[in-house]
């Protein structure tokens, strides 16, 4: 039986949803585990809908407008919305390891300092 994505998010109506089976027919493999669907799938039908418009027009607000009705602030207020549900990476400002013990050997920082940069 094949369910569309768009049925199994109406079905959990906001539930998570835990993939138990992916089967790869082309190379006849099928892997069991606990796999969670990607945050884009996660978000209900009509922000999935909204996202890919917004891509579709480059992320130009004004467009957004136009082909929803709607003002700048509800656009602004929803990708606030959606953005707070995506699980984004975070890139980390982390030193480089070489700087951190140059300035350790100058003698810009201490041994703990150094330590704790190292970390993290």
């Amino acid at each position: 039986m094949t369910t569309d994505w768009k049925e199994l998010t109406r079905i959990a109506g906001g539930d998570s949803i835990i993939i138990e089976r992916v089967k790869l027919p082309a190379r006849d493999i099928s892997i069991e585990g606990d796999f969670e669907l990607p945050p884009l799938a996660r978000l209900t039908m009509e922000d999935q809908v909204f996202v890919a418009m917004f891509v579709h027009c480059h992320g130009s607000i004004k467009e957004v407008e136009q082909i929803f009705g709607v003002s700048y602030p509800t656009i602004k207020n929803r990708l606030n919305r959606i953005a707070e549900q995506l699980e984004v990476a975070r890139i980390d400002t982390v030193q480089p390891k070489n700087e951190v013990l140059e300035q350790l050997e100058r003698g810009e920082i201490t041994v703990d300092e150094a330590l704790k940069r190292l970390k993290g």
